[in-house]
This record gives C-alpha cells, sequence and structure tokens, in this order.
C-alpha cells in the first residue's frame, strides 16, 4: 500500500500511476481497462480542463452518475483541480439532487446519459458536463493547485433513516487516514480483483472499495446495471473477485432464499452430528457461487442479521464486519474474517477513540461517541445541527447505542432515537426484535413501532405467502359460484346460500391471516425478554422505503396506523 506524504487525494493517481504503470486499475465488467497509467493522465487532463474553465480552489463540482472508471477518474479529477466534489445518490429524486445542487453551490455538475433528464429543472447558470467527456493529453502541462491535508475533498448529502439529508463536509486527511488505519482489519495486494455493487457516493465503498485499492494497485470492475441476480452471478463468474463489499441484505437474501430451505430440507441436517460438515460444505458452495476466490467479503452499512451471521461463521465463509458513519468517514470499529465474533462490529480501529457515554450500571450500554482524524468537520452551511453532533468537549455523537466487552470488542444495540423505553424502565431496542422476526420464513421485513395497546410489528410477508392466502380466499369464492349455478329453480335460497358461502369465505381468509400473524408472533415472543414481547403484528403491504444502503427509513412510520398497513 503506496503511503502518502501529505494525505491528500489529488496525491493519488500520480502516486499510483509511477508505482503500478500498466497494471490495470478500472474496468466496466465484460469492458475496456484503464490502467494505472491512464488513471493518472485521464484525472490530470479532468483537472487541466476545469482550472481553463475557471474552476477555482474550494469551489462545489457535483458529480451524478453510476459506478463506473469515468465516475472516478471525474472524482479524482475534480480533487486534483483542488475543488471539493458533491457525490450524489443516484436514487436521489429530481428536487432532491437540484436543492442539494442548489445547497452546495455547485457550479459545475458531471452526469451520466442515463441521469441527464434529472437535471433538467437545473437553473441555466450550472455547467452541466458529460461524464464520459473525453480530454486531450497536451494539456497536462497546466500547473495543479497545491492541496493541504486538511482542505476539504468532498461534501456528502446522506438520505438518512431520521429526517432531512445534511451535507457531511469530509476533508483529504479524514479519509485517508480512515484509509491507512484499515491495514489492521484488511491488506489488499495487486493481484486482488474486486466487484464493486454499492455506490461511490457512499463512503463505505468510497474509502474501502476505491481509496484503499487504489492505493494498493489492485484492480476495481464496475457493472453496467444494478447487481440484481441475473446481472450479479454471471458478473461473479467472469470477475471472480477476491474481495467484495455489500449491505446485509445481499447476503440475507441468499441465505433465506436459498441456501436456509435447503437446510431444512434435507433429513442429515436434523442430527447434530452432521451439522458442522453439513454447513461447512454450503459454505464451499456459497464461496463458488461468488466466483471461488473470495478471501474478503465486508458487510457494512446496516445489522446483519443474527441467524445469517450465524450461518456464515458456521459455514467458515470469509465474511467481515465494520461498524461506521459518513460522518466518520467511515470505519469506527471493525475486524478481518479470522477475528469476527458473533454480533460484535468487532475492536475499534487504530487511531480512533470512542467512549461510552452514560453507561447504564446494569448493562453498560450508553451512547457511542468517537473522536479521531477520520471525524468529519461538520454540516455545510448548517452551524445548528454541527452544534448538535458535538459534545462540549469535542466528541462526535453517533447517535447509536452500544456497549465495549472487557476485550475492547464493541456491540451496537440500536439507535439512540429509536430506542423505546420499557414500562419499567428498561431499553427495547426494535432492531434487535426486528431480527428474530425476520427469521419466519413467511417474513422478508419488519419494523416494530410503539402504539397505545402496546409493541407492533409491521411485517412485509413474501409474495408467495400473500399469493397463498389470496387463492385460499378467491377458493371458496369460485366454490360459491359453482353452488349457485347448481341451485337453478330455488334463486332465492341459492343468493342466500351463495352469500352465507362467501361469508364464510371472508371469515375464513381473515381467520388464516390471523392464523399466520399470531404465529409468527409467538415463535418471536418465545425468543424475547418479556418486557420486549410483541403484542400485535400487522401486514404492511408492500415494502418499507429505505436509505441507499438499504435502513428502513423510520420516521416515515411512526405510533399513528401506517398508510399501506391493515
Amino acid at each position: 500500500m503506496i503511503t502518502l506524504k501529505d494525505y491528500t487525494l489529488a496525491e493519488v493517481p500520480a502516486l499510483s500511476g509511477a508505482r503500478f504503470g500498466m497494471r490495470p486499475a478500472l474496468s466496466m465488467v465484460g469492458g475496456a481497462v484503464y490502467t494505472y497509467r491512464d488513471f493518472e493522465r485521464i484525472t490530470r487532463g479532468i483537472a487541466t480542463a476545469l482550472i481553463a474553465d475557471g474552476v477555482r480552489k474550494g469551489d462545489r463540482v457535483a458529480l451524478v452518475a453510476e459506478n463506473s472508471p469515468h465516475w472516478v477518474m471525474t472524482y479524482f479529477g475534480i480533487v486534483r483541480a483542488g475543488a471539493i466534489v458533491v457525490p450524489i445518490l443516484t436514487e436521489f429524486t429530481p428536487t432532491q439532487i437540484s436543492n442539494i445542487i442548489e445547497h452546495a453551490e455547485a457550479r459545475i455538475v458531471f452526469v451520466s446519459d442515463k441521469l441527464r433528464p434529472k437535471l433538467e429543472a437545473l437553473p441555466d447558470d450550472i455547467v452541466v458536463r458529460d461524464i464520459r467527456q473525453s480530454y486531450a493529453q497536451s494539456a497536462s502541462a497546466t500547473t495543479l493547485p497545491d492541496v493541504a491535508a486538511d482542505d476539504l475533498a468532498m461534501i456528502v448529502y446522506t438520505s438518512g433513516t431520521t429526517g432531512l439529508s445534511k451535507g457531511v463536509m469530509l476533508t483529504h486527511r479524514n479519509i485517508l487516514s480512515n484509509a491507512t488505519a484499515c491495514k489492521s482489519i484488511i491488506t489488499l495486494r495487486r493481484t486482488d480483483r474486486l466487484l464493486s455493487i454499492l455506490p461511490l457516493a457512499h463512503t463505505y465503498e468510497f474509502t474501502i472499495g476505491l481509496v484503499i485499492p487504489l492505493l494498493s494497485g489492485s484492480h476495481i470492475h464496475y457493472l453496467d446495471r444494478p447487481p440484481s441476480t441475473t446481472v450479479l452471478i454471471p458478473a461473479l463468474q467472469t470477475v471472480r473477485p477476491t474481495i467484495m463489499l455489500s449491505v446485509p441484505l445481499v447476503i440475507e437474501k441468499i441465505y433465506r432464499s436459498s441456501i436456509k430451505p435447503t437446510l431444512d430440507g434435507m433429513k442429515l441436517y436434523k442430527y447434530t452430528l452432521f451439522r458442522p460438515l453439513i454447513l461447512l460444505f454450503a459454505g464451499i458452495k456459497l464461496k463458488k457461487t461468488f466466483g471461488g476466490h473470495l478471501r474478503f467479503f465486508g458487510v457494512g452499512g446496516a445489522p446483519l442479521a443474527s441467524d445469517v451471521e450465524e450461518f456464515l461463521k458456521k459455514a467458515h465463509f470469509p465474511y467481515a464486519i465494520g461498524y461506521g458513519l459518513t460522518e466518520s468517514a467511515p470505519l469506527l470499529a471493525g475486524c478481518g474474517p479470522r477475528s469476527t465474533f458473533l454480533r460484535s462490529t468487532g475492536p475499534v480501529l487504530k487511531g480512533v477513540e470512542l467512549r461510552i457515554a452514560d453507561p447504564r450500571p446494569d448493562t453498560g450500554e450508553g451512547e457511542i461517541q468517537a473522536r479521531g482524524p477520520n471525524i468529519f468537520k461538520g454540516y455545510w452551511r448548517d452551524e445548528a445541527h454541527t452544534r448538535e453532533a458535538f459534545t462540549e468537549d469535542g466528541w462526535f455523537r453517533t447517535g447509536d447505542l452500544g456497549y465495549l466487552d472487557n476485550k475492547g470488542r464493541l456491540f451496537i444495540r440500536g439507535r439512540l432515537k429509536t430506542m423505546i423505553l420499557g414500562a419499567s424502565g428498561e431499553n427495547i431496542y426494535p432492531e434487535e426484535i426486528e431480527s428474530i422476526i425476520n427469521q419466519a420464513p413467511e417474513v422478508v421485513e419488519s419494523l416494530v413501532v410503539e402504539e397505545e395497546e402496546g409493541l407492533t410489528a409491521l411485517v412485509y410477508l413474501k409474495s408467495e405467502v400473500l399469493e397463498n392466502l389470496e387463492a385460499r380466499f378467491r377458493d371458496s369464492i369460485d366454490a360459491a359460484g359453482d353452488l349457485g349455478s347448481r341451485v337453478g329453480e330455488a334463486i332465492a335460497n341459492a343468493e342466500k346460500s351463495v352469500t352465507d358461502t362467501v361469508g364464510h369465505a371472508v371469515v375464513d381468509a381473515e381467520k388464516a391471516v390471523e392464523q399466520l400473524l399470531e404465529n409468527i408472533r409467538k415463535e418471536a415472543n418465545s425468543k424475547l425478554a418479556s418486557f420486549s414481547r410483541i403484542q400485535r403484528l400487522k401486514i404492511h403491504t408492500e415494502p418499507f422505503e429505505k436509505t441507499p444502503t438499504q435502513k428502513i427509513k423510520r420516521f416515515l412510520y411512526g405510533k399513528k396506523k401506517a398508510e399501506g398497513t391493515r
């Protein structure tokens, strides 16, 4: 891994270009490959063109595009020009994108063809550039500005789970100190291949999935469309990645839709004696699904379900856990595949300090607070939220609740704002309850809220479960129709019989739904402490709205009956 003298991202292209030369750096799966020498040349050309267009040090330049080598080279071209990148998540609406560009006071926006329609409402004085624009190599003679470690490198607007988006100001030092500290968790090599499936506009993918590989001479591959199963599986076999980063949802879907049903259907799996060997073979098969060469599968951005983690651990799958926030660039704690400990995010990252504020005497739980060179400088043009984010003595308030064990391992219990206080003062963590509910084979996802009658879980069921319930109702209705066609002359009696049968069908369908929900509730409550038990379940008829890291936007669902719930 390259050692940076000045801790600036502006140094990276020249240093990696000189060190790794003609080695492959960036490519689309099955597409053109850009070497490290190309990376240096093209980013210099972009920087030179921006300076010629009047961009000066400290100006903001927005980036609205899908992951690609062009995204990467445009980003580094902007920072080499001394400007500040405003990377915008592609999932944002046109209004959100316009608001971000206006709030950041960006002068220029780089955009992909696909996303250009989202910029139609921008004012005429904002310059819109094609991200695939080429730049002449002869432009490299321009002198590039000096960039300092504590200059802003990027302003990241997050889509949070608790309200409006804020612009997180990250310096070059914030990002690169975090990338360097990650050496205690992951060491990349020139021979490593990465398949990127998370947005580069998110610091998790940016720091760990981009900056570290570029400092290590690794080869990063990007997809030309969202990572659905039909796209991802062929790409995995083509790239055969050694390193991947993911949010929990990806591996949880694979486990619950394919692995768990297979294991449950095996007679030998019911016998404790055979389970370790069967799980080991399942892990080998899962690794082959990912191309057969995986040595590091990073999981972050949201909590990993406990049953899925237990499987990965027993199957010897090389998963790694990390914890952090955009404001910490991003990692605060984590560990590699050999050091994972169930339900822990691992020890505090080297160079970072964590403390548990006002810990409970009985559990040691309190708000996780952090400080270190990776902690952001504040929120762009938002002094009020910046003051709220820090304690009087300068520690960053993460808003997460957790505790440290006697070996220094961090355990996350939930968000401070989502914690529910029990009747006798107990701390109730909705995320833990949801993790248990989600283990039910009928459930896709759930959300626990506090209502007048007590804890209520909104559950989004699998499509086949809903279809079976609907089919049961339709069959009863069809039976009523058959009855009506047979009665002939006794019209009045037939109408009454049909009406009664339809009524029974409705009652039967409602009973079936109630019984299913009650079974799920009882099974979950059997694994919960008495103060955390669910009083009621409700069917949620559509997926919950989520952030880009697949965390449910809890602020959209509260004590009132949620829209789309029955």
